[in-house]
């Protein structure tokens, strides 16, 4: 049996949930997937969608630490935004899929702070520290160097699926959905959804770049020399 996590709404620590849920908002905290993980069959796969526009990066730290620590499979599907600190989150994955039309995004840490020179100092070496410990989840996934990762993030890179595949955020793109029970009535073997996604994926790869237009004449040159041409015709049929 498959568990399911799900990263929908904010990223927000256990206290803040308590307030989400006093309102009906959604939210995610990491009391709510260790509920999950925590329960029976403590091995079984799991599965995390996430379509979350980030939040609390600490709350996210801890998410990020229980899936890695997770003794069975761990499956992340991006099936629309993973951004900030979800994006922290779907670094977790064995697998990381996401779908064609999701993205995912990274950015530096932000703090609301105010106080004097010598506090908003402070404060920028916290955040600096933020995002090194950011960077390190995003070089354990991709094997980028932390320079450029972090270069990525002072950039607010946004990433589409394809993007996220060529950067290695993402191991494939969801084409079909190869949970998707499949039917047959043939004498001859049918490809698995499983196997039609590896084969979309290696397409989508492989690829060629396309061709360079080549420099053409303008329009109004490529019209005179077919006057021309014309011209000479009608002369050589008047002669």
């Amino acid at each position: 049996m498959t568990k399911k996590v799900m990263i929908k709404g904010d990223v927000v620590d256990d206290e803040t949930a308590a307030f989400y849920q006093f309102f009906g908002m959604p939210a995610v905290s990491p009391a709510s997937v260790s509920d999950v993980l925590d329960g029976d069959s403590p091995n079984d796969d799991v599965e995390v969608d996430i379509a979350s526009n980030g939040g609390d990066v600490f709350a996210a730290s801890e998410i990020y630490t229980m899936l890695k620590n997770y003794q069975g499979n761990v499956t992340v599907n991006v099936q629309g935004l993973a951004a900030s600190a979800a994006s922290v989150i779907a670094m977790a994955g064995d697998k990381v899929s996401i779908s064609p039309t999701a993205q995912i995004m990274i950015h530096k840490a932000w703090s609301d702070a105010q106080g004097n020179a010598d506090d908003l100092s402070h404060e920028s070496n916290v955040l600096d520290s933020i995002d090194q410990s950011i960077v390190a989840a995003y070089v354990a996934k991709t094997g980028m160097a932390a320079d450029d990762v972090l270069q990525l993030m002072a950039n607010e890179t946004w990433m589409t699926a394809q993007d996220a595949v060529d950067k290695g955020f993402a191991d494939e793109i969801m084409f079909v959905d190869d949970k998707q029970p499949q039917f047959t009535n043939s004498v001859s073997e049918i490809p698995s959804k499983a196997a039609i996604n590896k084969f979309m994926n290696l397409i989508s790869k492989s690829q060629p770049k396309p061709a360079q237009p080549k420099e053409s004449q303008p329009a109004n040159t490529l019209m005179q020399s077919k006057l021309a041409i014309l011209m000479d015709k009608n002369k050589e049929e008047a002669n």
